[in-house]
């Protein structure tokens, strides 16, 4: 799992058949200490994350697989979950 904060969202007139119908962010990488870590990845969203929200991106292909319907896709990225608030343990 990766940590990340949305910085926008991606379009595009030409996809790949398996992005048809996907909301497709650019999400940041983050430390777990909310630095940069690496270059912004795209990840596909169906559960809503808005601009500048800290999410939780998977990048199991079984998973992705499932989730689009077909295992020939060129995603790698989908968001799994979107954080709230941060908290210190």
């Amino acid at each position: 799992m990766i940590l990340a904060r949305v910085e926008g969202n991606a379009v595009s007139t030409i996809q790949h058949p398996t992005l048809k119908g996907w909301r497709q962010l650019l999400c940041q990488p983050l430390t777990a200490e909310g630095e940069v870590d690496g270059y912004p990845i795209l990840a596909i969203d169906d559960l809503g994350a808005g601009l500048h929200q800290r999410v939780l991106i998977s990048s199991d292909g079984k998973a992705l697989s499932q989730k689009v319907g077909t295992r020939y896709t060129p995603l790698r990225y989908a968001i799994i979950a979107i954080l709230d608030e941060e908290s210190v343990a």
